[in-house]
């Protein structure tokens, strides 16, 4: 690996010379534990792999559905639009969180600083407010594990400060599948001194789905308001999402190979849903201390219920010891963080700068979780007699140090943060053939990441990271062991499931020049006791340890911009696999696994290449038609995905796809006025593909088959006042 990153460095300065100039990235407050704060300045000394998209990137000729639509441009991240509005995106970075079938795992994520994931590892991002957002911050690497336990990765939204002059905007779009969508939003400042900012936000979205069984739609309104005196500040947030999506399951290779806009039957059978309730509030405070010192403290709570109706066959939800078919969720949680900061000098050529962070952060959910059968009587998807009580909880407590040092051309960038995440579980639906669930554990590790950037040029940097990692199992994978599934007796709570560690290192250069900026990087990761599914039937799943993998790869992007002609383009290649191999099951029970999965398969759902490119073409017009036509931008899109394996054994696999999409956008100005239109046509070809993998799926519906072609159109009209 060394040899390689030596070589990749070497070569790639040889190339660019001394003519590169970096590109300006954050700065390094952003690697600390967030709390709610505005614009991040401009810092091009950081020692970590980091893109930020601008949310005009997430608006602009975009549905602005899901936070997929603007990110496809980051290297090593792999964000899939899964045509199922039941579950949630399915996100990875760089081979992390491939294995999660629902939700977003090994990840952690952020809005205004409020976590998105919960104190065991597991998120979503369909409450993301894209039409307020002012930029989205995805951090890859060995520095992600300060943002805590189960990042490998690291998703930060930040809405807009409001500004002068003030403005209202409203949105919409419609097209293929019944899709349509209206947002508006408004933001602005008031007050003698311009010392209060607010933000507002809401969108209603509807679609009637790819596929039968698949329609959904969702509200979501989100606001910010924050008032400055002088240094310090004071931020409220509050975020309200409701969303309806039936869930059509994945299809089998012969169902897919037949007809992949068909549903199979079975969610038809049992109505298949998932409704979702969530509200959360965020206060926080910075307050300056003088002579460089800052004390900031953060606390948010919320709420958020869900209720779903699985496919369960009815056989399987009659045994005592089975869950039922109906999940019912209500989730409270809270959680604060403590920060003192201290930055003193410059950093310029004839000084340095000293930055240092201390802090706590602490998160805790309560889950009231109930299980019902999906059927009464002969009739199916409705809810039935009680099978689960119970009351699960999660804890995250976490101390954290930081420091940062500057001097001329050197950056020196390092971090502790000791993690522990406690889970437990209070069995109340305990009888005969059911026997008692409960159960606590605790994971405990020291995070320690350390990192260093070099600025060769004056416009060419060279950095590097290492760092330590831990994914703690979330309260789903350790709700039951393997010896025993639904019908076979007492379960028990899995407190022989590990907590996966892990070693990963990046290196890499960035730079500039002229108008074209440019990122390489090489990574690797290598972790002991992977956490992987052993069953998965009769709606239990259960997990276990599987040794030792490796995650290695390259990343490659390339930026381009001037007044008449922008690209981008976006290249990762990754090497994911087992290096040892385990045992798994592919029934239930399973008292021993009994199933062979071999040293140097790959990790399923990782495509080894992808690559995304776009140019986006912006034509001089004649001052005749520059009125009406003014900012008039093609564009064009190439997204291709390699092959994916569907499960830990490698017995199947998705094609290779190259998807292209193609658009016009327009826009006119008129006084305080500012209108813009768009159309776009996606997968041109019609080109048959999987968007996604259900890894591991216990009935072998593991392909959920993506969009054909699709034409859409959208509007925003805006208002300054």
């Amino acid at each position: 690996m060394a040899s390689r990153i030596t070589i990749l460095l070497t070569g790639l300065a040889l190339l660019t010379g001394t003519t590169a100039r970096a590109e300006p990235v954050p700065t390094a407050d952003a690697l600390a534990p967030v709390v709610v704060q505005g614009t991040a300045a401009a810092d091009d000394r950081s020692v970590a792999s980091r893109d930020t998209i601008d949310g005009t990137e997430l608006r602009d000729g975009q549905l602005q559905v899901n936070l997929s639509e603007g990110l496809a441009r980051v290297p090593g991240l792999s964000i899939r639009q899964r045509e199922n509005h039941a579950q949630d995106l399915q996100i990875s970075v760089r081979g992390s969180g491939s294995r999660a079938t629902f939700g977003i795992r090994g990840l952690r994520l952020f809005v205004d600083g409020i976590p998105a994931s919960s104190p065991d590892g597991q998120g979503q991002v369909a409450h993301f407010p894209l039409g307020s957002a002012e930029r989205v911050d995805i951090i890859r690497g060995p520095f992600a594990a300060l943002y805590g336990a189960s990042s490998a990765g690291a998703i930060l939204l930040t809405t807009v400060d409001g500004a002068r002059p003030a403005t209202l905007t409203l949105s919409g779009a419609a097209g293929a599948a019944g899709l349509w969508r209206l947002g508006s939003t408004a933001q602005g400042r008031f007050g003698e001194t311009d010392a209060w900012s607010w933000g507002l936000e809401a969108s209603r979205f509807a679609t009637d789905g790819i596929r039968p069984q698949s329609a959904a739609h969702r509200n979501t309104a989100n606001l910010r308001l924050a008032h400055r005196n002088g240094p310090d500040r004071t931020v409220l947030v509050a975020n309200r999402h409701r969303s309806h999506a039936a869930d059509p399951l994945g299809l089998t290779r012969e169902d897919y190979r037949r007809d992949p806009r068909q549903t199979t039957p079975q969610a038809r059978t049992f109505d298949t849903r998932k409704s979702v309730a969530q509200n959360q509030l965020g206060l926080a405070r910075e307050q300056s201390l003088g002579g460089g010192h800052v004390l900031e403290v953060m606390g948010y709570v919320g709420d958020r219920r869900v209720e779903q109706y699985q496919a369960i066959p009815i056989a399987a939800q009659v045994p005592a010891a089975s869950a039922g078919g109906v999940i019912d969720l209500d989730r409270r949680y809270w959680g604060a963080n403590l920060r003192w900061r201290f930055e003193h000098g410059d950093g310029g050529q004839a000084g340095t700068r000293w930055r240092f962070a201390a802090g706590l952060a602490t998160d805790r959910q309560t889950d009231e979780r109930r299980g019902y059968e999906n059927f009464v009587g002969a009739v199916t998807g409705v809810r039935g007699r009680l099978r689960r009580d119970e009351t699960n909880r999660a804890g995250m407590l976490d101390p954290y140090l930081q420091a940062e040092w500057q001097t001329g051309r050197l950056t020196v960038a390092g971090g502790l943060r000791y993690s522990t995440v406690t889970l437990s579980s209070h069995d109340r639906y305990v009888m005969a053939g059911n026997g008692d669930d409960s159960g606590r554990v605790r994971h405990q590790g020291l995070l320690p990441v350390l990192g260093l950037q070099y600025r060769i040029t004056s416009g060419l940097d060279a950095f590097a990271s290492i760092g330590r990692g831990l994914e703690t199992p979330t309260l789903n994978e350790v709700a039951y062991t393997a010896s025993g599934a639904a019908g076979a007796g007492t379960t028990g709570f899995n407190r022989q499931l590990l907590a996966a560690r892990s070693l990963a290192g990046e290196a890499g250069l960035r730079g500039r020049s002229g108008n074209v900026a440019w990122q390489a990087a090489l990574f690797e990761t290598r972790t002991r006791d992977e956490i992987i599914v052993l069953t998965n039937a009769g709606g239990r799943s259960t997990f276990g340890n599987a040794g030792r993998t490796r995650r290695q790869g390259l990343e490659l992007s390339l930026d381009h911009a001037t007044p008449t002609l922008a690209g981008s383009l976006a290249f990762t290649w990754l090497d994911a696999r087992y290096r040892d191999g385990f045992l798994t099951c592919t029934a239930s029970p399973c008292p021993a696994p009994n199933v062979a999965v071999p040293a140097g398969n790959r990790l399923p759902g990782l495509a080894p290449v992808q690559w995304f490119a776009r140019l986006d073409w912006t034509p001089r017009l004649a001052e005749s038609w520059a009125s009406a036509l003014e900012g008039t931008t093609f564009g064009a899109e190439f997204r291709h995905v390699g092959r994916m394996m569907v499960d830990d054994r490698n017995s199947d696999a998705t094609e290779r796809a190259t998807i292209v999409a193609l658009s016009v956008r327009l826009r006119q100005t008129f006084g305080p006025w500012t209108t813009r239109q768009f159309v776009r046509i996606d997968n041109l070809t019609d080109r048959r593909h999987a968007g996604s993998v259900i890894v591991n799926e216990a009935s072998g519906r593991y392909f959920e088959p993506a969009a054909g072609r699709s034409v859409f159109a959208g509007f925003a009209v805006e208002r300054q006042f």
